[in-house]
């Protein structure tokens, strides 16, 4: 039995339904598979990880920001869950009758929880820890696939909710904030957005943007690893631990290298700057992916690869960088931003690149004030009715160009090259060609950005007619990208480019994808002459599990026990009330 101090009265917060909030969804809100009934087979089952607990009515099984919570299934009784409203009363989200369970995304990860469970009826429920829960995962693969479509579809609830989670605070079109929306939105973490004018008082109290946390604190002017931490996002490795396989980089490469790795009992972690996806997951939509005939948004893909990874237990060290690697004995040591170290048997490269840009002056200043590298819905709102830029020869530039058709005035499609024809899918250049809303200016290039202190206007030169000026606030910047290999410099062989040499023109028999370095592999975009295609990196990221495999094998997991300075991960956050 819980104790007192653990029950709370329900007032008028049990008196919300559930149901009226849960239909304000749509139509296309899966409620069958966010609250599925397990059968008697399944609990049966169930028991054999849990113990059966009482609990009295009002009891407060976990609350907003508790990581690691245990996973609560109803035997007898109900179980509400709670969101808290801008107001900061608590709206019920769902009522959990017999034989459901409680959880979300946080059950798969280490994140604080973003809602709260209270039992609203005296109850008796099935309470498995994590440590079980970890153990259930791998062990029941049907009741597993029931959890992970739950907490798929409840946080997609709860997001789009936005009561839940952490408010933004911050004055329009300030660059930082769009910078931490992003972060919010890449990482599916439910926010909700509160815009402040440069009069409101609360500019004198704090420096903008915040994060306002769950239960008042306030974080201001947050870097991402802070956030990353309070909130639990990010699983920071452990420095005592030899991981079998350490993946840099959670691209589709990457997410497809954890996947296989750990679901074949490998030990895997995942180390990522800012969030799953990579350049992929800020692609609108991606038509030619093999098995999705309607198209996927690079989100979807990364959110759905994600979450196939925490499945099989990989952990994920998010908002983290590495800043350099090293062989000792056989170990690899690689050391990420703050000196956090992390020892692994082998490496699976898959950083990827990142954005070229535009050779003006003044290019700089207009980042995230004007120029973006990613054309989804949520910079679809800055330009609704809009003329925009897009600028760029290859798919993405295409598929940002038609997916921004369907918002803006009009599109005007930049291209230094002649045609499309020679870096483009044929499918793409149909339609832009016959789309009304799209102008493609061939052999030209920007020339002058103006506006103060946003961009508001755009001047760019055709080889043939001259210039041409107009007032455009929005360019979506997609010329390329560059590797993400300067970590690597000194280490493993890269071409004159940067990118990882692999293979053969390393003179290594380990594979095509084994690096200069013995253990440490390449694959994606961060490789040299890959095939830069979403399908070529989950390909390359699966296949490289195998050879991965046979070099674990010729090289036995060694007597290895950490060296004395391996230091401490945890951080300290200023918040305040």
């Amino acid at each position: 039995m819980k104790s007192d101090s653990d029950q709370v009265p329900l007032g008028n917060a049990g008196e919300t339904l559930a149901e009226t909030f849960l239909e304000s969804l749509g139509p296309d809100f899966r409620w069958e598979l966010a609250f599925p009934e397990l059968n008697e087979e399944m609990v049966e089952r169930l028991r054999g990880y849990g113990n059966q607990e009482t609990f009295s009515a009002g009891t407060r099984l976990y609350t907003h920001g508790d990581c690691r919570i245990d996973m609560f299934v109803v035997l007898d009784g109900e179980v509400s869950i709670f969101l808290r409203s801008p107001e900061r009363d608590a709206n019920v989200f769902v009522r959990h009758h017999k034989h459901n369970f409680t959880g979300e995304f946080n059950l798969l990860n280490s994140q604080g929880a973003v809602v709260e469970a209270r039992t609203t009826v005296p109850s008796t429920l099935l309470r498995i820890s994590r440590a079980q829960l970890e153990r259930l995962m791998h062990a029941e693969g049907d009741i597993a696939n029931v959890i992970v479509a739950a907490a798929i579809w409840r946080r997609i609830g709860i997001v789009q909710a936005a009561s839940s989670g952490v408010t933004l605070r911050g004055t329009a079109g300030d660059d930082q904030m769009l910078f931490l929306q992003r972060f919010f939105v890449r990482n599916n973490y439910p926010h909700k957005i509160e815009v402040v004018s440069a009069e409101d008082p609360y500019l004198d109290t704090a420096p903008l943007p915040a994060v306002i946390l769950a239960d008042g604190r306030s974080i201001s002017q947050p870097s991402i690893p802070e956030l990353a931490d309070v909130l639990g996002i990010t699983e920071l490795p452990d420095p005592k631990m030899l991981y079998d396989v350490v993946v840099v980089g959670a691209g589709p490469a990457g997410l497809a290298s954890a996947v296989y790795a750990a679901s074949e009992g490998l030990n895997t972690t995942v180390i990522e700057g800012m969030a799953p996806g990579g350049q992929a997951g800020s692609s609108s939509k991606i038509e030619n992916y093999l098995g999705f005939p309607a198209g996927i948004s690079g989100q979807g893909l990364a959110s759905r690869a994600h979450l196939q990874a925490l499945k099989f237990g990989v952990h994920f060290a998010i908002s983290r960088e590495v800043i350099g690697v090293e062989q000792i004995d056989g170990i690899h040591r690689l050391t990420l931003q703050g000196g956090i170290s992390i020892w692994a048997r082998a490496i699976v490269v898959a950083s990827g690149a990142q954005y070229r840009k535009l050779s003006v002056g003044n290019y700089q200043k207009y980042e995230n004030r004007g120029l973006y590298y990613a054309a989804t819905a949520m910079e679809s709102v800055l330009c609704r009715d809009q003329e925009v830029v897009v600028v760029g020869g290859g798919n993405s530039a295409g598929q940002a160009s038609l997916f921004m058709g369907g918002f803006a005035k009009h599109v005007h499609h930049i291209v230094r090259r002649s045609s499309f024809s020679e870096t483009m899918s044929q499918y793409l250049i149909s339609r832009i060609e016959n789309s009304a809303h799209i102008t493609v200016h061939t052999e030209s290039e920007i020339v002058a950005l103006d506006g103060e202190p946003f961009l508001k206007r755009v001047t760019w030169e055709n080889a043939k007619s001259g210039r041409m000026a107009r007032d455009i606030s929005t360019v979506f910047v997609m010329i390329g990208a560059e590797p993400n290999t300067g970590w690597l410099f000194g280490s493993a062989q890269l071409d004159d480019k940067g990118f990882v040499l692999t293979g053969g023109a390393v003179g290594f028999e380990e594979g095509p994808y084994a690096t200069s370095m013995p253990g440490i592999y390449a694959v994606g975009d961060v490789r040299a002459n890959s095939v830069k295609r979403v399908a070529s990196a989950v390909g390359e990221g699966s296949v490289v599990v195998s050879y991965i495999h046979r070099y674990l094998a010729d090289h036995k997991k060694p007597l290895w026990t950490p060296p004395v300075d391996a230091q401490s991960t945890t951080r300290a956050v200023n918040v305040t009330h």
